[in-house]
C-alpha cells in the first residue's frame, strides 16, 4: 500500500520539527553558556553531542523523506541517540543528587584535558562525568528543575516522537 501525499508530508514535517527543536535546545544551551557564564560540564557537552546527532539525523530524515522501511531506520537511529543522550542526563542527575562527601572529584576544565591529556583519558571524563557535573548550576525558578532534568524531558520527548515516527503507518 502507497502512503498518501498527506502521510509523506506528515513525516517530513515531523522529522523537520525533531530538527529546529533540537537547534532550539542547543541555542538555549549555548545561551546559558555565553550569556549567562555556565561552563558546561563534560556531561553537559556529552547531552549537547546527542542534541546535535539528533538533529543531524532528523534533518538528513527531512531532506530523504523516507517511506516504509526508511521510516523505520531513522525513527529507530534518532530514538536511539536521544535515549543515549537521555542516559548522559541520568547520570549527571545522578551526581547531582550524590552525597557531598560521594561526589567524584573535579577536574580541570573540558578545553584544559583535551589540550593536556591522552584522548582516552579525556573521553573517560566525558562518559562518566566529575564533580563538576554534580554541581547545580542552574534551577528553574518556577518548577525548580535543573538542566540535566530539563534534557532528560527532552530526550524523553525526542524518543517519544521518533518511536511514533518509527512505528506508525
Amino acid at each position: 500500500m502507497n502512503p498518501t501525499i498527506n502521510q509523506l508530508l506528515r513525516t517530513r514535517l515531523i522529522y523537520l520539527y525533531i530538527f529546529l527543536f533540537c537547534v532550539s535546545l542547543l541555542g538555549i544551551a549555548m545561551y546559558m553558556e555565553h550569556v549567562m557564564m555556565l561552563e558546561p560540564c563534560p556531561l553537559c557537552i556529552m547531552q549537547r553531542v546527542f542534541f546535535l546527532a539528533t538533529g543531524i539525523v532528523s534533518l538528513v530524515a527531512f531532506i530523504h523523506n523516507p517511506v516504509a522501511r526508511g521510516k523505520v531506520i531513522y525513527g529507530g537511529l534518532t530514538a536511539l541517540l536521544a535515549a543515549g543522550g537521555g542516559g548522559f542526563a541520568i547520570r549527571q542527575i545522578y551526581l547531582q543528587h550524590l552525597p557531598k562527601d560521594e561526589v567524584p572529584a573535579c577536574g580541570p576544565s573540558v578545553s584544559y584535558m583535551i589540550e593536556m591529556f591522552p584522548l582516552k583519558d579525556v573521553l573517560a571524563v566525558m562518559l562518566t562525568g566529575d564533580g563538576n557535573c554534580a554541581e547545580i548550576a542552574w534551577q528553574d525558578p518556577v518548577i525548580g528543575m535543573s538542566i540535566p532534568q530539563w534534557s532528560l524531558v527532552g530526550f524523553v520527548g525526542l524518543a517519544a516522537v521518533c518511536i511514533y515516527q518509527a512505528v506508525r503507518k
